[in-house]
C-alpha cells in the first residue's frame, strides 16, 4: 500500500468522485458492499433470462466484468488482512 493525494470532486455517499494521479478523468467510487450488491442483482438478472433472450450476452458481460471487480477488490483486501464489508454466506 502506499499514500498519495487524490482529487475528490464529490464525497456523496456511494458516489464519491475522485481523479486518480496521473489520469485525465476522474472516476466513480463504489463501496465494496455496494458492488457485491451489484454483482448479486447482476446474477439474479441473468439467472431470470433465458440465454436466447438478445439481451442476455450483454447482461452476461456486465455481471462477468462486475465480478472481476470484486474478486480483485477481494485480494485486495486480503493482501491487508481486512474484513469484507459484506457477508458472502448464503442465508
Amino acid at each position: 500500500m502506499r499514500e498519495e493525494s487524490v482529487e475528490i470532486w464529490s464525497d456523496q455517499t456511494n458516489a464519491a468522485v475522485i481523479r486518480h494521479p496521473g489520469r485525465r478523468f476522474p472516476g466513480v467510487l463504489v463501496q465494496g458492499d455496494t458492488l457485491y450488491s451489484l454483482c448479486q442483482q447482476a446474477d439474479l438478472a441473468c439467472r431470470e433470462l433465458k440465454r436466447s433472450c438478445p439481451a442476455y450476452d450483454e447482461i452476461n458481460e456486465v455481471r462477468n466484468t462486475l465480478w472481476g471487480l470484486l474478486n480483485h477488490y477481494k485480494v485486495v483486501l486480503g493482501e491487508h488482512n481486512l474484513p469484507l464489508p459484506f457477508s458472502e454466506q448464503m442465508g
